[in-house]
């Protein structure tokens, strides 16, 4: 029933960085949770913390490192005295410090402000680490793929993660979206971070609203339309027989009855409901593939095994977890500030809950996982937090390896017309406006290959940011003025930046082929501007730490939009059409093609296709 595609092997994701630090520079200690070869800014923080270790005895470098943090503007790290609780005062240690410093080819000054130290770090030797870096990670992996800003933290790890879970014959509604791009930007975090993902897709397959639709396939259904679009047609069956059943109460009971029959494993009633769920996955994966998310398994409701859940609700009896109430049964939680949570319903129907307890047993079963992370809105916090408690007072070991990462609603998401939307019209309606505004620079327009994809990329570029932009927790209005403009912070300002950087050598072929990196003159490389960008650029692997730890995708987005600020900043003074001086002209392109390249790593990890052109 679950179209299972092979799982991916447990082996680690990424091979050895092919990065090597140069040697004519000088050697620094190794400090653990470092690793240079994938992000160079660990070096100068080792630096850094080496000079106040050599003045501060009795701190190590290993204990200082944790206190070295990103300065404020203008700053490039900060170390705050106080924090290793040293005899003595402030003023006097940091004058330690400062009298003891050694300018080197790692860091060029050190100054004193109130509690704090603050270290610039070597430009010429920033710039040529942070562009070698970023071009051996981006062209030169043994995997042929871009790996700037990946890591080894999850490495030998799995993690299953369940996210987007739509309800068959009901039209993949705005509301699975952020499920669907949540889920899908942390499947990519956790491989960028060396676990092994599972991505599941948890289908609403099952329940007795399969009764009413079969009941209304025998008089509306309609095998042509079913063929082609599955979802669309189901969802118009259960609309109109929904609306029959309010005037007319026995085709409820028909239906009841049909499901029970499916419940009790009857071929015939489960015929039809194999070719639905069948079909409704096929058109789901299209769906999806637009949104460039992609699912290794897809399970459901229905292939939680009866036997499952009458074994939950077994263990739960036995361990006098479970209580009376008028014929239903609950697991009182109260003492955990949970409430009283219900596992079966009078009639003696299972519920939710029983079905999620079971197929969390099955999984672990089934997978061994390490974690599991389940991408459920906040309005069901208190259902996933019965869920989770109750699986840790069965004795599960594994019940402290469940996540839940939350998010708030999508507020008046309807198209344009303001009929309320299923998420292909969103699309669609996305499309048509950006193509619309393509094609006001004819010029350009007729310089794009495939103008209707890229307007359609464009568009689930704005859907996108607009939903990552911001904290996951905090609701949001959905504006489609401001979702599709160019201007300010939004998805279509990040895919023009990407592609005003991708122009770079289109517009510039006379300094191609450039130079290998280690051969550029990046000391040429002067200006504030281009120092900004190459420091910010040399931060992207710990953004991608930071977003692991939160589980927020809005640290990546604020990383593009900075990024494409500190472009936008530098086109005027970095130039490299009209710079006469060829090597600088070529160290600048350099420059350019590096914040391309990382750019495009920050929005293939929100699942966001990279445009070259528009």
């Amino acid at each position: 029933m679950a179209s299972t595609s092979t799982l991916p092997s447990n082996k680690p994701v990424l091979a050895p960085s092919p990065y090597t630090v140069p040697a004519d520079l000088p050697k620094l200690p190794e400090v653990a949770g470092t690793d240079p070869t994938r992000s160079v800014l660990d070096l100068f923080r080792i630096a850094i913390a080496k000079v106040v270790a050599d003045a501060l005895e009795p701190l190590t470098v290993d204990k200082v490192y944790q206190g070295v943090d990103y300065g404020k503007k203008g700053e490039d790290f900060t170390v705050a005295l106080p924090r290793f609780k040293l005899p003595g005062k402030v003023d006097e240690l940091a004058k330690k410090v400062i009298d003891k410093f050694q300018p080197d080819e790692w860091i060029e000054s050190v100054t004193h402000d109130r509690a704090f130290l603050h270290f610039r770090c070597r430009t010429s030797t920033l710039h040529r680490l942070v562009l070698d870096q970023i071009h051996a990670l981006t062209y030169n992996t043994e995997s042929k793929q871009p790996e700037y800003g990946a890591n080894y933290l999850g490495e030998g790890k799995r993690v299953i993660i369940e996210y987007s879970s739509p309800n068959i014959a009901k039209s993949f509604h705005v509301g699975h979206l952020r499920s669907t791009i949540i889920g899908a930007f942390l499947a990519n975090l956790y491989k960028a971070c060396g676990w092994e993902v599972i991505s599941m897709n948890y289908l609403g397959d099952w329940g007795t609203q399969f009764g009413l639709i079969a009941v209304g396939f025998e008089k509306y259904g309609s095998q042509e339309a079913l063929e082609k679009d599955a979802i669309q047609h189901l969802f118009e069956v259960y609309v109109k027989i929904n609306a029959e059943a309010d005037k007319d109460p026995s085709i409820r009971e028909q239906a009841s009855a049909w499901f029970k029959r499916m419940e009790d494993g009857d071929e015939e009633a489960l015929k039809n409901w194999r070719v639905w769920r069948q079909l409704s996955v096929r058109k789901y994966a299209e769906e999806y593939a637009r949104l460039n998310v992609h699912f290794d398994v897809y399970t459901g409701e229905s292939e939680v095994p009866q036997e499952a859940m009458d074994k939950a609700l077994k263990q739960l009896q036995e361990m006098n977890l479970i209580e009376e109430d008028n014929g239903a049964l609950r697991v009182n939680l109260e003492k955990h500030k949970l409430g009283k949570a219900v596992v079966r319903k009078r009639d003696g129907t299972s519920i939710y809950l029983t079905r999620d307890i079971g197929g969390a047993v099955e999984r672990y079963n089934k997978y061994k996982f390490d974690k599991m992370i389940y991408v459920i809105s906040a309005q069901q916090d208190m259902h996933v937090a019965q869920f989770f408690k109750t699986l840790d007072l069965m004795g599960f070991d594994w019940a402290k390896n469940l996540e839940h990462v939350n998010y708030g609603l999508v507020l008046g998401m309807s198209t344009r017309k303001g009929t309320v939307v299923f998420l292909d019209q969103i699309i669609r309606e996305a499309s048509a406006v950006m193509h619309e505004q393509m094609r006001k620079n004819e010029e350009k327009y007729n310089a794009v290959e495939n103008p209707e994809y890229v307007a359609e990329e464009i568009g689930i570029t704005g859907i996108k940011i607009q939903d990552m932009a911001a904290k996951r927790i905090n609701n949001y209005t959905f504006n489609w003025d401001r979702m599709l403009s160019f201007e300010g912070d939004t998805g279509p300002y990040l895919q023009y930046a990407h592609v005003r950087l991708s122009s770079i050598e289109r517009k510039n072929p006379e300094l191609l082929p450039l130079p290998a990196p280690s051969q550029l003159k990046t000391e040429l490389l002067t200006e504030p501007q281009a120092r900004e960008i190459v420091f910010l650029l040399g931060t992207y692997p710990d953004v991608v730490k930071t977003a692991l730890k939160t589980h927020e995708p809005s640290g990546i987005v604020t990383f593009g939009f900075r990024l494409s600020h500190a472009i936008s900043s530098a086109w005027e003074t970095v130039i490299v059409k009209g710079e006469q001086d060829k090597e600088k002209a070529k160290a600048r392109m350099a420059l350019y093609l590096a914040a391309r390249d990382v750019l495009g790593a920050a929005l293939r990890l929100l699942s966001i296709k990279p445009l070259e052109r528009m």
